[in-house]
């Protein structure tokens, strides 16, 4: 695996949006969340990522990709921590947080949270993705052990502060502007009505504010998503391809599940058959997923050009 250069896409079109509805825990280390780093677990950072990636020569690197604060990210977290304990360093547990590093969790190719995957003599085995019992858990390290043998990776991983591979110190993060934070809370809450008042508030006193024009969308996105039941939106939309309500809640639902191309792809489809309202209520959802998904993915890009194409 190579040493990721730095993030190529915005982790908000990479990961599914729905974990914002999942239940949520403290953040590592605190009370209810996930324990910290420590012994023979350590946290991948775009910084370290090349190091594990070596380590991985002389004892199994077993790689969570996770959300930290969703409830069940931090539950398989826990498990894995201490199967980490009580294999006594026959394997390291690498942590990466997608959100943090979405270079790295685009090195692993990962589609869903949280997924783990084993690398030997730098190669990634993918070994499941989703939450599994102790015992199938134990059962998949077991042979990624066997596996390393047969491979000459016997290696064990040193413990303590050893274990932990040089990094620059975390850099601090700056405070939310007061409107953002009431936003963020509000969502942390499930409450989206207040999220999308702070967020629409702070437009009106920032008409040049990037970050509240992207949350809004995709709070607003949340909202219309909430009750919305895929089978039955693709049912209503193949029935009638022009009904435009159709159309608009199955692409909303394929950019919350993370299939960005095909959300665009029908609603720019769509622009090159209509005009009027119905062209108008399209272009402003696309607009809308742009910012969602973040003015810097090459998908926006692509489908920039194909809206101004449709559109003239």
């Amino acid at each position: 695996m190579s040493q990721p250069t730095g993030p190529s896409f915005d982790v908000r079109g990479a990961v599914d949006l729905s974990a914002l509805q999942r239940p949520t825990v403290p953040p590592p280390g605190e009370p209810g969340g996930a324990p910290v780093a420590d012994g023979y677990v350590v946290d991948i950072t775009d910084e370290t990522f090349q190091s594990v990636v070596e380590d991985s020569t002389r004892y199994p690197v077993v790689v969570l990709l996770w959300l930290p604060t969703d409830e069940a990210n931090a539950t398989l977290a826990q498990t894995l921590g201490t199967l980490a304990a009580q294999y006594r360093g026959r394997f390291l547990l690498a942590r990466v947080d997608v959100q943090a590093y979405p270079a790295v969790a685009q090195a692993f190719q990962v589609q869903g949270v949280p997924t783990v995957v084993a690398v030997l003599q730098g190669q990634p085995l993918p070994l499941f993705q989703g939450n599994a019992s102790v015992e199938q858990i134990q059962g998949v390290l077991d042979q990624v052990l066997a596996a390393a043998e047969q491979n000459g990776v016997t290696g064990t991983v040193p413990a303590g502060d050893d274990a932990q591979p040089d990094r620059e110190p975390e850099p601090v993060e700056e405070p939310l502007p007061p409107l953002h934070q009431e936003a963020y809370d509000a969502i942390e809450r499930d409450d989206l009505d207040a999220a999308v008042a702070a967020y629409t508030k702070a437009m009106k006193q920032d008409p040049s504010d990037a970050l509240a024009k992207a949350g809004l969308a995709q709070v607003e996105l949340l909202q219309r998503t909430r009750d919305l039941q895929l089978q039955a939106a693709r049912d209503a939309a193949a029935a009638d391809p022009a009904d435009i309500d159709a159309a608009l809640d199955v692409a909303d639902l394929d950019l919350s599940g993370g299939k960005v191309d095909d959300a665009f792809g029908r609603l720019i489809d769509l622009v090159r058959t209509t005009s009027g309202d119905d062209r108008e209520r399209l272009r402003k959802r696309l607009v809308d997923y742009f910012e969602i998904v973040g003015t810097q993915d090459p998908r926006v890009a692509t489908a920039r050009r194909a809206l101004a194409n449709a559109l003239y």
